[in-house]
């Protein structure tokens, strides 16, 4: 954004150097736009959840399964102990319920769910905006109010694995019968998270993806597809004839260093060339 703030007093700014040493003027703007792609990659980092990303549902009170399900990791509660239905879960992972593996996965998905609330928007909407039909890049999308999907909503990677979306609702999210959200251009459901800050309504037949870190209350209509977790930090999870399966988490390792190594060359050409203009 242009600097609008007016001058009072002139500063004297020494020519940039001749006989190339140092930066040249342009190389001077090259290291700005590095540190600026360095920071905008890394406002879309990765959100950790730590252990309760071993978990495929997480509630904070209960867990309710009423039609079978498939739960494809562990099925923990805390600091509530009910599980009702259990027997309608084919589940792939253990049931932890009110115990200190709970315990620990609900102070990790708190932690995770401040994160991902404190991420600066890269697009806000107007107050309850429906998300289908849309085609979104990767980035932090916000609503102050709530957030559904009616249709299709397509997230595009554009060949890039480790895109990442964070989507703030500031009250709810909810999804409409048969909707679904498609992953494209290389997409990963791991790279996307779904910060409610009360309730999750997925209706029936939805195809989900991506993590759902729910502040209260999450439930999932009959015969819902989750490539992702349910997680609730205060409330209850409601599961009717679903399938649950977390996607797995992918290191970025690769792309993070290359990021830092690229937000430090800029660092320290700024640093060069200021040294050179004082």
């Amino acid at each position: 954004m242009p600097n609008s703030t007016s001058q009072s007093s002139r500063r004297c700014v020494r020519p940039f150097p001749a006989g190339g040493k140092g930066l040249s003027r342009g190389g001077l703007l090259v290291a700005l736009a590095a540190l600026s792609v360095y920071s905008d990659a890394r406002a879309t980092a990765l959100v950790n959840l730590g252990s309760a990303s071993g978990f495929a549902v997480l509630a904070g009170s209960a867990v309710t399964i009423t039609d079978p399900t498939t739960i494809a990791g562990d099925l923990g509660t805390y600091p509530g102990t009910a599980i009702t239905g259990l027997g309608n879960a084919t589940l792939t992972g253990m049931v932890h319920s009110g115990d200190g593996v709970a315990r620990s996965a609900q102070l990790d998905l708190l932690a995770a769910y401040t994160d991902a609330a404190g991420r600066a928007p890269t697009t806000s909407f107007a107050p309850a905006h429906d998300l289908g039909g849309a085609t979104l890049l990767a980035g932090v999308y916000s609503d102050p109010s709530s957030l559904a999907i009616t249709g299709t909503l397509t997230l595009d990677a554009h060949g890039d694995p480790n895109a990442v979306w964070i989507f703030q609702a500031g009250s709810t999210l909810i999804t409409a019968a048969d909707s679904q959200v498609v992953l494209t251009g290389g997409a990963r459901a791991a790279n996307v998270f779904w910060q409610v800050g009360s309730s999750t309504t997925l209706g029936t037949q939805s195809q989900f993806c991506g993590d759902i870190l729910s502040l209260t209350a999450a439930t999932l209509g009959a015969g819902v597809t989750v490539e992702g977790r349910i997680l609730t930090c205060n409330a209850a999870v409601t599961l009717d004839g679903d399938t649950i399966t977390p996607p797995a988490q992918v290191p970025d390792a690769g792309g993070t260093m290359f990021l830092f190594s690229f937000g430090l060359v800029a660092l320290w050409a700024m640093g060069r060339q200021l040294a050179l203009l004082s």
